[in-house]
């Protein structure tokens, strides 16, 4: 007998909506939503038709973290933690800009799987939390992808306390980019879906390369690798069009057209 799908997979007009659709275990990071995850993002990152990818939920929790009844009794080379890297460097590397609509409450692994997208939209009705102290674990994998986002004093409390936050709070300790009235993630998502489609395929793709890189040297020794950068893409065939398009005043070629 074939299980029951926990992530439903939309395609339309550039964008790969992945949404967690597991509310019997609060869109729990399952070995089935790990999985599944993990072979939807390859697939989009794959389809060139594919632009953008958001990550949505339906139910009223965005995601608890990991599957704690299959956690349960397993040594540590058992846990499914162990995959869950491989599923936030994906996000984290990826060359098509990830967003994250975050409609209801996030704990543990779900702030992690969040926190590793480039834009996080949250409603009203979104709470966070690190709970793993509480249950006597650490937010070990997550740390890599909140640390770089959340100001340091702030993650530091948040970590130790383990307390809930709201999505006003989480946008000031920049875990959220977005924090809206739950009437306006939708909108608010495809706002920003549609500003991130106006960025070239290719250009997005080193854009976000750079900025999820750590810069070394001197700053002439950057601004030495940087020029480079710069001026390869202003003489390659994307940068070429966009010129052209902002010239004649038209759309560029990638834009999707209505």
């Amino acid at each position: 007998m074939t299980s029951t799908p926990v992530l439903h997979v939309e395609v339309s007009r550039g964008v790969a909506t992945l949404t967690l659709d597991s509310p019997a275990n609060r869109n729990a990071l399952s070995r089935a939503m790990r999985a599944e995850l993990r072979q939807a993002l390859t697939d989009a990152l794959a389809d060139d038709a594919v632009r953008v990818v958001v990550l949505d939920h339906t139910g009223r929790v965005f995601c608890s973290g990991m599957d704690l009844s299959e956690a349960a009794g397993g040594s540590a080379a058992d846990q499914g933690v162990n995959e869950f890297p491989e599923l936030l460097e994906t996000i984290w590397h990826s060359p098509k800009p990830v967003l994250a609509a975050v409609r209801g409450p996030a704990r543990a692994g779900g702030v992690g799987l969040l926190a590793a997208c480039d834009v996080v939209v949250a409603g009203a009705l979104a709470t966070f939390g690190f709970a793993e102290v509480r249950i006597g674990v650490v937010p070990a994998i997550i740390s890599a992808v909140c640390r770089p986002r959340m100001l340091p004093h702030a993650v530091h409390r948040l970590m130790l306390t383990g307390e809930v936050f709201d999505a006003a709070t989480a946008a000031q300790t920049g875990l959220v980019d977005l924090a809206v009235a739950d009437d306006a993630v939708t909108d608010t998502v495809a706002a920003q879906v549609h500003a991130l489609a106006a960025g070239a395929p290719l250009a997005l793709a080193e854009t976000k390369r750079l900025l999820r890189s750590t810069p070394s040297g001197s700053l002439g020794d950057q601004f030495g690798d940087l020029l480079g950068l710069s001026a390869r893409f202003f003489a390659s065939p994307e940068g070429q069009e966009g010129i052209a398009a902002f010239r004649e005043k038209r759309p560029a070629s990638w834009v999707p057209q209505d």
